[in-house]
């Protein structure tokens, strides 16, 4: 059974080009200097291309004079190299001069799209696709140099030497040669933007088939290995093919519409200039005109069609480039589920005290994950949390950064309440270890010093000798200049989440969160990790969530989550003095202990 890609056929029909591109003007207009300046050369250089043929008609007129001797015509040659020269001249200054402009407003357009990106909750990024994201960046921005060139480049000089032309001939020929000269525009533009306009869902479709099939592409190999477990290669390329075959469909339908707009503005310039020349050279033979005239007259109707044949592709490429970028400012218009008030405050941690006040929270509407979860984490003291799968330990820590906003009751850091206050300052206060490490691919070092870019080298070494993987590091054929693999993958599970200790200890925070933290290493690391976190914990507010209730029996106090609820708290002598839940899951992790040790034997 052949395995399709679900994706929409239908058209992208809320566009807002005109909006998007006054959205581009303010990154035009940081250098708006440079752009009346190529605006000047740009004028200067058409008008140096409309002189051309005037001067060539002069040549023409005084070589072909009767009664006249005939010589060559110094100044007037000269003139007309001058003119092509300075054509050349003025157009390649006008290039230079826009691209600081161009490159500049690409530049900040980027960052501008990449910062929003990451200012966007949690929940945008889970439910994103990078692939296709970063084929929308990249065709937005791509679009946005497109566009700027089109206007500067072809649009805008077009329409200047449009405009001369058409001032020629209403001042020096019959009115018959600016009806016909007007009258072919105009049907061109009209047939031009027909018949783009019908084919441009065809495009759109493209655009979609080619940002789905890169996702595929690259959601296929960051997951390289869980293909590779369940020997899914044919079914990924099979997944990737067809969406390429889709999109081969649509390209070839595009290629053929293209090919009959093509066609149609050739059929509309050559109906144009043949009934020009038809006038002119009627025009000498009655002696209205000269042939300077009809020389003039074929050099101004080529100089005009010439370039609005090439406008005709301009304008589809315009239509493709804003069909990209209203995908990039779609981007740019997405709403972060987590924000910020506007008059937040910096967060001033003193005691680092943690309170989470009937905290009720779901991802989903219809199903609620944690139900009115209330506890205190005093300053310097060490709480942990322990329940079965699901119970929604993880969710606390992605409630107390902030990832998330809750449905009712309040978080608290030191009486302040943490959505009050900026998210930046609330994240620099906390240190976390997650569970599912993910390391950039660069080198150890790098990916430890990243909590601290500013941090000596020496500190980052302590740092990694207090996460027990200095000499790990050291022992390696590069050292801390090893690079890691895409998320960290040349490095085990327990090596990960030891550099990303070292990280959370080098970033030095009031609060710190494990999230499952040594839940990757044997015993004898796990041990010896355990007494570096609890050195580094000193002084420190920590939350531990915990699988292993042997790695928390330390903690001065325990919550035990079932369903989202608070079931049970105490310390560990407390709990297991209740004969709980939290007495039953420590006897099967000892069961299970026990039954390892005997497997061993």
């Amino acid at each position: 059974m052949a395995i399709r890609t679900h994706y929409t056929d239908a058209p992208h029909k809320n566009r807002h080009d005109l909006s998007n591109l006054k959205r581009i003007v303010p990154f035009l207009w940081e250098y708006k200097g440079r752009v009346l300046l190529a605006m000047s050369l740009l004028i200067l250089a058409k008008v140096a291309t409309v002189g051309v043929p005037l001067v060539l008609k002069e040549i023409v007129d005084l070589m072909g004079a009767k009664n006249t001797p005939l010589v060559l015509p110094i100044s007037l040659l000269l003139g007309y190299g001058a003119l092509r020269l300075l054509n050349v001249l003025f157009s390649e200054l006008r290039d230079t001069v826009f691209a600081r402009v161009r490159y500049h407003a690409m530049r900040n357009l980027s960052k501008k799209v990449l910062s929003h990106l990451y200012s966007l909750s949690l929940q945008f990024h889970l439910e994103r696709r990078t692939g296709g994201i970063s084929r929308d960046l990249e065709r937005g921005t791509r679009a946005v140099s497109s566009i700027m060139n089109y206007l500067v480049f072809n649009i805008i000089p077009t329409i200047a030497e449009f405009l001369l032309v058409a001032f020629l001939l209403l001042g020096d020929y019959a009115g018959h040669f600016s009806i016909v000269t007007f009258g072919t525009v105009a049907v061109y533009i009209v047939f031009t933007l027909s018949v783009t306009n019908w084919r441009m869902h065809i495009r759109h479709r493209m655009n979609r088939l080619d940002s789905q099939a890169n996702a595929l592409a690259v959601d296929g190999l960051i997951n390289y290995e869980t293909v590779k477990y369940f020997n899914n290669d044919a079914y990924e390329i099979s997944r990737y093919d067809n969406t390429l075959d889709d999109w081969e469909q649509a390209a070839v339908k595009s290629q053929a519409s293209m090919s009959l707009l093509n066609f149609g503005q050739g059929c509309i310039i050559a109906i144009g200039v043949t009934i020009m020349m038809f006038f002119a050279a009627q025009g000498v033979v009655d002696g209205s005109m000269t042939i300077g005239d009809l020389v003039l007259v074929n050099a101004l109707m080529l100089q005009l069609f010439i370039p609005l044949n090439f406008l005709g592709i301009i304008y589809r490429s315009m239509m493709h480039s804003l069909a990209d970028i209203d995908l990039m400012f779609a981007l740019l218009d997405q709403k972060s589920a987590v924000l910020e008030q506007s008059n937040a405050s910096e967060l001033k941690v003193s005691k680092a005290k943690v309170c989470f006040e009937n905290v009720d929270f779901s991802y989903q509407s219809e199903r609620q994950i944690l139900h009115q979860v209330s506890f205190t984490i005093p300053a310097g003291k060490k709480l942990a949390i322990v329940g079965p799968s699901g119970a929604g330990k993880s969710t606390l820590s992605r409630l107390l950064f902030r990832f998330y906003d809750i449905d009712n009751g309040c978080i608290r850091i030191d009486d302040q309440m943490i959505n009050t206050v900026t998210q930046e300052s609330l994240r620099q206060a906390i240190g976390i270890v997650p569970q599912d490490t993910v390391l950039f691919n660069e080198s150890i070092y790098h990916n430890i010093i990243y909590a601290q870019p500013n941090a000596t080298e020496e500190e980052v070494f302590e740092a990694a000798r207090m996460a027990n993987i200095h000499d790990f590091i050291v022992a390696l054929p590069d050292g801390y200049h090893t690079i890691v693999g895409e998320r960290g993958l040349k490095l085990s599970g327990g090596e990960k989440q030891r550099v990303a200790i070292a990280r959370v200890i080098l970033k030095d925070p009031k609060i710190l969160i494990f999230d499952e933290a040594t839940s990757s290493l044997d015993s004898h690391s796990e041990q010896v990790i355990l007494n570096s976190l609890a050195q580094v914990a000193q002084q420190r507010t920590t939350l531990v969530i915990a699988h292993r209730l042997s790695t928390i029996a330390d903690a001065d106090n325990i919550i035990v989550l079932e369903d989202g609820r608070v079931k049970e708290q105490g310390n560990h002598p407390s709990l297991l003095a209740k004969n709980g839940l939290y007495t039953r899951l420590w006897m099967m992790q000892l069961q299970d202990s026990e039954a390892n040790k005997m497997d061993i034997r």
